[in-house]
């Protein structure tokens, strides 16, 4: 599975998918899998024997035709083998790169949902969440935080199902060893009967070249049948080895592949979701964060106001007292409007008292004048008085002088 990632660091970090398998030339497959110089002497012998036999036989007998016949069918059930086995590992690929089911679809499951997790694509978490853009309602953290508690479940089962994938994919790799090792054994096989199909190429091109001069019609029976045959099955030998190797090739890339999509399932597993943790915790703390900055910034507003404030006050105090203190106690106007009321008023009395001396004067004449017409009728008065007085003393001592007797 091909994946492309941009990533914004110092260098930028692309992942390319791998290269496809070479085409691997008929003519370069031979050779690819060794064969030991032991079995090369063995498979020689064989290849010498076999080609005197057919040479010692005559052309047009039943015998020559069966050896012509073993040669067409040289090296049929290696091929079927091999082939059998190419069959099997190349259904793995299709499986591998269906992307509507399995790993794949299981990863892009999880990248779709912790997108939407991605707390920095939410803007400001702490303003309010607005219906229509204009009426304010709910809190946009707190239904952030909701969701993300939600998501749980899903993004569990994913993980859940990643490791079924992965697990999958580990018995697929256990398999394809297994697949190689059987696919190694058939190139083997194949090896061998190129070799003893080259070998026998040789041979009976040599032997057809000596019968050229003993045998013309030998010669040209050799070179029609057997050697035509033989290089027409070194041909499909080769062509089937190069299938071979190149599905070798690409069950090895296979099981590469695998191995990317393990260390891709343990990083999803492992770095991704905890990268969203660390997201949504750091969303999480730098929202706490703003809360706390917002009260201190209020805080440090309310004392800045406080301070200014008293400097405020101590400012107007200080100026009134100094203008006080600068000022009289009583104002001027004030103390010079009541010295004027004094001296207004001790002129009034002034001019009451000259008014009041001719009024006093008149009063003292009356008074003087009704005390001399009181004094004739006091002294009539007091006359009468005196007389009464000296009547009654007398009438009292004679009673007295009476009492005595």
């Amino acid at each position: 599975m091909a994946t492309t990632t941009d990533q914004a660091t110092a260098g930028e970090l692309k992942l390319t998918p791998p290269d496809p398998v070479p085409v691997v030339q008929p003519e370069r497959a031979a050779g690819l899998v060794p064969v030991g110089d032991e079995q090369r002497s063995k498979l020689q012998t064989r290849v010498d024997e076999f080609v005197d036999d057919l040479v010692s036989q005559d052309v047009n007998s039943p015998d020559f035709g069966r050896r012509v016949d073993q040669i067409t069918n040289m090296g049929r059930k290696e091929i079927a083998e091999a082939s059998g086995q190419s069959n099997r590992f190349l259904d793995r690929p299709v499986r591998a790169m269906d992307k509507d089911a399995g790993v794949g679809a299981d990863l892009a499951e999880l990248r779709r949902t912790v997108e939407d997790l991605d707390p920095s694509t939410k803007g400001d978490l702490l303003s309010r969440r607005k219906i229509f853009g204009i009426i304010p309602m709910g809190n946009k953290l707190r239904n952030y935080f909701d969701s993300y508690q939600s998501a749980q479940g899903h993004i569990g089962a994913i993980l859940a199902r990643l490791q079924g994938g992965k697990d999958e994919l580990l018995m697929d790799n256990a398999a394809i060893d297994v697949e190689r090792q059987n696919l190694w054994a058939a190139m083997g096989k194949l090896e061998q009967m190129i070799f003893m199909s080259k070998a026998l190429d040789e041979t009976l091109e040599q032997k057809a070249n000596d019968l050229d001069h003993t045998d013309p019609a030998k010669a040209k029976a050799v070179r029609e049948s057997a050697l035509f045959y033989v290089r027409q099955r070194t041909q499909d030998l080769l062509t089937q080895m190069a299938v071979s190797v190149q599905g070798y090739l690409a069950l090895d890339l296979v099981k590469k592949n695998n191995v990317e999509l393990i260390k891709g399932v343990d990083r999803a597993s492992t770095t991704t979701v905890g990268a969203l943790r660390t997201a949504v915790t750091v969303a999480q703390a730098m929202a706490n964060q703003r809360l706390v900055l917002d009260q201190i910034t209020a805080l440090n507003t309310t004392t800045a106001k406080i301070i200014d404030g008293t400097g405020q006050m101590l400012k107007d105090n200080t100026a009134r007292i100094h203008e006080q203190a600068a000022n009289s106690t009583i104002p001027l106007e004030t103390l010079s409007r009541a010295f004027q009321n004094i001296y207004d008023t001790m002129d009034s009395i002034d001019t009451f008292k000259m008014q009041a001396l001719d009024s006093m004067k008149q009063t003292v004449q009356s008074l003087e004048g009704e005390v001399t017409k009181s004094k004739a009728y006091i002294a009539r008065a007091q006359g009468q008085a005196e007389g009464a007085a000296a009547l009654g003393d007398s009438k009292t001592a004679k009673a007295l002088l009476e009492a005595l007797d």
